[in-house]
């Protein structure tokens, strides 16, 4: 099966996406969205949050399992996907659009370089 890994993102073993530009934007793969099912609640952090590199941020629900969500990167929360409290469908419909998790200020840009970019990210789903 292949799954889409678009190259504009870098991620974290545990199949979470974050954005290098501005607003720099979290959330899951098609890969994992794929492995969770149906989602059906997601669990988010606040505005104005603090998040931290490699650190549970949230939690993912869905038919099959419970997910801890890992921050890819340090900073604050400014702003939250509000849409997914009533469709958290989102996130398997459209991991990387509609279904984005947050939007957060990134506190030391050097943790993007402990990230892999796309290629690497296939490979370790392949």
């Amino acid at each position: 099966m292949s799954f889409d890994v678009p190259d504009d993102r870098h991620y974290l073993a545990s199949h979470e996406w974050v954005t290098t530009d501005e607003p720099t934007r979290i959330g899951i793969s098609d890969f994992a969205q794929d492995e969770l099912g149906d989602v059906v609640f997601v669990e988010l952090p606040d505005e104005g949050d603090e998040i931290s590199h490699d650190e549970a941020f949230g939690v993912v629900e869905s038919i099959k399992a419970v997910s801890d969500l890992y921050a890819p990167i340090s900073g604050e929360v400014v702003a939250v996907n509000e849409a997914l409290r009533d469709q958290p469908e989102l996130v398997n419909e459209d991991p990387y659009g509609d279904g984005w998790l947050l939007e957060v200020e990134p506190s030391d840009e050097s943790e993007f370089e402990e990230l892999m970019d796309a290629e690497e990210y296939r490979e370790q789903i392949a």
